[in-house]
């Protein structure tokens, strides 16, 4: 069922976490550095969890970056030879490539992931989703885009649309930023099962219907259900809400202001933008859109974003698994000895990590790929680690 408990500390801690209204160099151009002791952290620290990645404990990471007050003070890339480690099975059938053997849909192909044309875009996979998020809020600042509880079926030609009943007429937009949509999916399978629906769907003609025809399974708005469809519905109701792509809309009023000119983008076969998974990012400016949260909204001045849509965004809507939250396409990952307190994150599929902890007025980003079964580098792992590496907090004052 719903979780409906007080996060008060939390939004505390987000709008008093240091140097959250005193920013004075913005990142739109490049981010400032500064040396790990100068804004309180233990390089040795830092350099151990480095190290570890490069010797490959957590398998194919291909980025560590580390920002606190607003600069950069630890910033490492990791070369992984895709061609050699992917490349072999990037013709062979599987269920990460079966049905685009060549394309931007075969995970295992070097030239589309996990970089783009083997450049600095990186792959962001699920994280695509809490940027599609970030748009629809960017939308709803500028009065561009319906209530939450607009039901979803107002976007679709219902005369084409399978399996409606009372519940799909009361799945909402809320429901589908929530991950609590209610329809039958089985995204708790690998993803090289065939039988893993979010795999269904990347191997359908048309993405939107395959998810719009699916039964539902559940009321909407009771029950976590990770749901990639979900996300894709997103595309659609954006157009037809606002009249205008969600690409177009997110580099006129997101990735603009925030200095963001470099990116991809996937389509669907239908060409609607891949809203759940198909965004590419350099690291530096996915940090950006962490960053941008972590500061309430506001980037130079200006509010992008609306407090209350961040607020809402970060609020736990629904309990996930093992203390994790979800909100509005945010994980929330409780850290700290004991786990009360709250980081807000993306999460995406190979190891997509941009992560903000208003404590400590730090985002973290971890990009990688590891897609087939292997090591790989846990979240609650990566943030302790890095809060770990605090010696100092925004007062001067010893870490807790």
């Amino acid at each position: 069922m719903r979780v409906r408990h007080p996060v008060c500390a939390f939004f505390l801690a987000v709008l008093l976490a240091p140097g959250v209204m005193a920013q004075t160099q913005w990142p739109t151009k490049r981010w400032p550095t500064a040396l790990p002791a100068a804004v309180g952290l233990d390089a040795k620290a830092l350099a151990a969890l480095d190290a570890e990645i490069a010797s490959g404990k957590y398998g194919n990471v291909d980025a560590m970056l580390v920002i606190r007050h607003g600069k950069v003070a630890y910033d490492r890339s990791y070369k992984r030879d895709y061609d050699r480690i992917n490349g072999p099975d990037a013709g062979k059938p599987g269920a990460l490539n079966a049905h685009d053997p060549s394309g931007p849909y075969n995970y295992l192909n070097p030239w589309w992931h996990p970089f783009y044309h083997r450049g600095d875009l990186h792959s962001l996979q699920s994280v695509t989703k809490t940027v599609t998020s970030v748009v629809i809020g960017v939308a709803t600042a500028r009065k561009a885009f319906p209530s939450l509880d607009t039901p979803i079926l107002t976007f679709f030609d219902t005369t084409k649309v399978a399996n409606i009943d009372d519940r799909k007429r009361r799945l909402t937009i809320r429901h589908l930023l929530t991950m609590t949509a209610g329809l039958s999916w089985n995204e708790g399978l690998p993803y090289t099962d065939p039988n893993n629906t979010g795999s269904g769907m990347e191997a359908s003609p048309d993405w939107i219907q395959y998810t719009i025809d699916r039964p539902m399974e559940t009321e909407p708005g009771t029950v976590f259900n990770y749901n990639s469809g979900a996300t894709e519905l997103l595309s659609q109701i954006f157009r037809v809400a606002t009249g205008k792509d969600v690409e177009e809309y997110a580099q006129q009023y997101l990735f603009a202001p925030l200095g963001i000119d470099h990116y991809f983008w996937k389509r669907t076969p239908t060409g609607a933008v891949d809203t759940e998974g198909g965004l590419y990012l350099e690291v530096h400016d996915l940090a950006k859109i962490a960053y941008l949260f972590l500061k309430n909204g506001v980037w130079d001045g200006k509010a992008v974003v609306e407090p209350d849509w961040v607020k809402a965004s970060i609020t736990p809507s629904i309990s996930v698994s093992g203390g994790i939250k979800y909100g509005l396409k945010w994980w929330l990952y409780p850290y700290g000895k004991d786990g009360t307190k709250l980081a807000f994150a993306g999460s995406g599929f190979g190891g997509q990590r941009p992560i903000a902890i208003p404590e400590y007025d730090l985002v973290i980003v971890f990009t990688g790929w590891n897609v087939l079964d292997g090591p790989s580098l846990p979240v609650r792992v990566a943030i302790d680690r890095v809060v770990g590496a605090v010696i100092e907090q925004g007062g001067g004052g010893k870490k807790n």
